[in-house]
């Protein structure tokens, strides 16, 4: 398939990698001039729990896209930027895609009716992937922590729907390619896969950057697992009252986590997350931002479901001091340090 990226961090050049690898006619557009020029040179090392290889897509800077219009429009595209580029991500990428096309949202938080506002609801897709974690810290380095692929663990990575939930030829070609990458479905239920992911985001993105510590450090302190628990629960206690359907998220039934203050189910969930003090330590994408100096998405994330709650009227402590802590990281106001965490804590006692 003809594809095009806009986006080659840390997901945009783990996907792109791979599709280039696999026989896709792969280009990526992305604003790091460091990583367009390395990629160019030597190609983007992928590695992971799978075999490390070398791929090399076709990478553009910015201001070389005026080539693309020289040439035949693209099958599909991905959209792999940060969620506050996603309007204007759109904008630019929908030009280069044929009418028939897909747009795709490989992202996080809830990008896709920005989207379908720009190109069309039929030729939006999102996509959610669920417990994979890539990061890049290097121009043309990506990996993805882990032991295994969650296809050999009964775990569908990839969940790939169109908003209407309309099964299609192209969204079929989609999931096979995405397949070989790791175990890809199309669903129905785009809806409750967002707020399913939106909610394992929010319990794990802002601890992780606010505290600068890794997910396997964090599942050690009792601390920074009782701030992922009832992140957790606010989270989940929001999407169900919005209406929409999701059984499980972040290890655990969903109705675990809204009776999460019920201290025997407190308990197991808290066990649940101590049990990963032993696992890789990832740092999801939210902490990789902090660590470059970049702006957080979390107006986007744990921000998008404290929106809803005040709608609601419904208090939300836990994630509305998270909000709080890492605007004032974003700012510079404050540094990264598991005390972060602490002071979130003890204001709520």
């Amino acid at each position: 398939m003809r594809i095009l990226f806009i986006g080659a961090g840390a997901v945009g050049s783990y996907i792109g990698g791979w599709l280039s690898s696999t026989n896709n006619d792969v280009t990526i557009i992305d604003p790091w001039p460091e990583q367009v020029n390395w990629v160019n040179k030597n190609g983007i090392e992928v590695s992971g729990p799978h075999h490390t290889f070398i791929a090399k897509p076709r990478m553009l800077h910015f201001h070389q896209s005026e080539e693309l219009s020289r040439e035949s429009q693209f099958d599909i595209g991905f959209i792999a930027m940060k969620a506050y580029d996603t309007e204007w991500a759109a904008q630019f990428i929908n030009k280069f895609i044929a009418p028939q096309g897909l747009i795709i949202s490989a992202q996080n938080c809830w990008p896709d009716p920005l989207i379908s506002n720009i190109v069309g609801e039929k030729r939006t897709v999102g996509l959610v992937m669920s417990n994979i974690s890539v990061e890049l810290y290097t121009p043309g380095k990506v990996s993805r922590p882990g032991y295994s692929l969650m296809r050999d663990l009964g775990h569908n990575v990839f969940r790939i729907g169109s908003h209407n939930g309309e099964k299609t030829d192209l969204l079929e070609k989609i999931r096979e390619i995405l397949d070989v990458i790791d175990s890809s479905v199309i669903t129905n239920n785009l809806w409750g896969e967002r707020w399913a992911k939106l909610s394992q985001n929010c319990m794990g993105n802002p601890v992780v950057a606010m505290s600068n510590l890794g997910t396997a450090e964090l599942a050690q302190d009792p601390l920074c697992r009782k701030l992922q628990i009832n992140l957790a629960r606010e989270a989940a206690e929001i999407g169900i009252k919005m209406g929409y359907k999701f059984d499980s998220f972040g290890g655990a039934s969903t109705e675990k986590w809204l009776k999460s203050n019920n201290p025997g189910i407190y308990n197991e969930l808290d066990n649940m997350i101590k049990g990963r003090s032993n696992g890789p330590n990832r740092r999801p994408s939210m902490g990789q931002d902090v660590y470059r100096g970049r702006k957080t998405e979390i107006r986007f994330m744990n921000g998008h479901v404290l929106d809803h709650a005040k709608k609601m009227n419904i208090p939300l402590p836990y994630t509305a001091l998270t909000v709080e802590t890492i605007l004032k990281i974003d700012a510079k106001e404050i540094i990264p340090d598991k005390e972060n965490i602490y002071s979130i804590i003890q204001s709520i006692k």
